[in-house]
């Protein structure tokens, strides 16, 4: 029986109930309801329970959903969605000025672009045949073949049958990103959405609506490499729902990592305004995710910006970052508590082990907050080195190929140098794709539409 994963209510219902009690509402009411009814927790990895539900329960689940969706939170004034409320919780919202001198229409130049399409790429394979796994799994994998404290990329040659077995490599992933595997940039989530973020602005400029996200979707993005938060908005739309209540409905994804993910082209494309590129990324970002989920997207949005005009270290740039996250919400707390780790400990280990003890044990391993706050250390641990930052990321566990891409974008702006050829050359300058007319598309190519789309008043 097709157990489709990320839309059954029987298994959001799980999800739900710990995204209550994380974003300040009280379920342990509805939670003792779904345990008597016979209900189960929340898949730990997966995207769904082995087994199909009674009627019943299933019936229990949506309306329970809906029940939980209704419960006020204490949250409510320091975390919202609203950008203009977002703005005035924000006393140092950037402005052009306030980061880097204004730009003209021929900076920055292709090449930078090609090195950051280039590093997100590298960082999303690095860390494609470990997602999933439990952290310490990672550290035996890498160990086995001398590649620890991480340095290139994972290995079969050498690892022991056995830890094999205990610790597989990601079903998927494995065929195509292993390093004797490698023969271009496969396929992933984490390169479709910049894809379809570039069509976006091709097709209706800097000034989309979230509405436009969602009929860009609709036409380019096959339902089935969605995942999470997205492959809820994307059933929403086709429900008749329309945005934002698509990132509300029935959506315990909603601050979890996917909004982060489509928000590099935003920063890429406003080099030196942070603020513009915090904006487009809400537009975006609302289509599918609300609070903590969107400020996650901003973040990353205006540290790109930043990045971008290759005048500032890594340090500025998330410092720039934070500026469009309001100072009292769950992500800001935690990003700080990770520049703090960062900066105290000289063994990166030591982060990510403070980090996973104070968040592994509430958040999913998808979730935004925690997976942010390990981008955020690997970058200032490695002070913005590529290969130093890509591997801290994807070595810290968590949704190890979205934390290697973005943390690999970042990077690779920052770097005076073209990336290390022993990542780049096994990609072979072309990249898989479903999106479009992109599929085999080089990295050059997608350099220079990034370059007209910045320089497109």
């Amino acid at each position: 029986m097709l157990r489709l994963t990320w839309v059954q209510p029987e298994d959001l219902l799980g999800h739900e109930l710990c995204q209550a009690a994380q974003d300040g509402r009280e379920p342990s009411a509805i939670a003792a309801r779904w345990r008597a009814a016979g209900g189960a927790e929340a898949p730990e990895r997966a995207g769904a329970s082995a087994r199909p539900p009674t009627r019943y329960l299933r019936l229990l689940a949506e309306d329970l959903l809906d029940e939980l969706a209704d419960l006020p939170s204490r949250l409510t004034d320091q975390e919202p969605t609203d950008l203009a409320r977002i703005r005035s919780l924000c006393p140092n919202w950037p402005t052009p000025q306030a980061t880097s001198p204004p730009l003209s229409p021929r900076s920055p130049r292709p090449a930078r672009f090609q090195a950051a399409w280039l590093g997100r790429a590298v960082g999303c394979l690095l860390g494609k045949p470990v997602e999933k796994l439990p952290l310490d799994a990672i550290r035996q994998l890498a160990r086995a073949t001398g590649n620890w404290p991480l340095n290139s990329y994972f290995t079969a040659r050498g690892v022991p049958a056995e830890l094999l077995a205990a610790h597989p490599w990601n079903r998927r992933s494995a065929p195509t990103s292993l390093a004797e595997n490698i023969d271009g940039m496969p396929e992933d989530d984490d390169l479709n959405y910049p894809l379809l973020n570039l069509l976006l602005l091709q097709r209706h400029g800097k000034d989309f609506t979230t509405a436009d996200v969602a009929k860009l979707w609709l036409d380019e993005l096959p339902a089935g490499r969605t995942f999470t938060a997205e492959r809820i908005a994307y059933r929403n739309l086709l429900t008749g729902l329309e945005p934002p209540r698509t990132a509300r409905h029935r959506n315990p994804f909603r601050e979890w990592i996917g909004a982060l993910i489509r928000a590099d082209v935003h920063g890429w494309t406003n080099p030196g305004n942070p603020g513009a590129a915090a904006e487009q990324a809400h537009r975006d970002a609302t289509l599918t995710h609300t609070a903590n989920g969107v400020y996650a997207a901003m973040f990353t949005a205006a540290t790109i910006a930043t990045a971008t005009t290759g005048t500032h270290d890594i340090h500025t740039c998330l410092r720039t970052g934070l500026t469009v996250v309001p100072p009292d919400s769950r992500l800001a707390k935690a990003i700080h508590h990770a520049l703090q780790l960062a900066r105290k400990h000289r063994d990166f280990d030591e982060v990510v082990d403070e980090l996973h003890a104070t968040y592994s044990p509430t958040h999913h391993w998808v979730h935004a907050i925690p997976n942010t706050a390990l981008i955020a250390a690997a970058l200032t641990h490695a002070d913005g080195d590529f290969t130093g930052s890509i591997c801290r990321a994807v070595s810290g566990g968590w949704d190890t190929d979205s934390n290697g891409a973005t943390v690999g974008s970042i990077a690779a702006l920052l770097s005076d140098t073209p990336l290390p050829d022993r990542w780049t050359t096994p990609l072979k300058n072309r990249l898989a794709t479903s999106v479009g007319d992109f599929n085999g598309i080089g990295f050059d190519t997608l350099a220079r539409l990034t370059h007209q789309e910045t320089a497109r008043p």
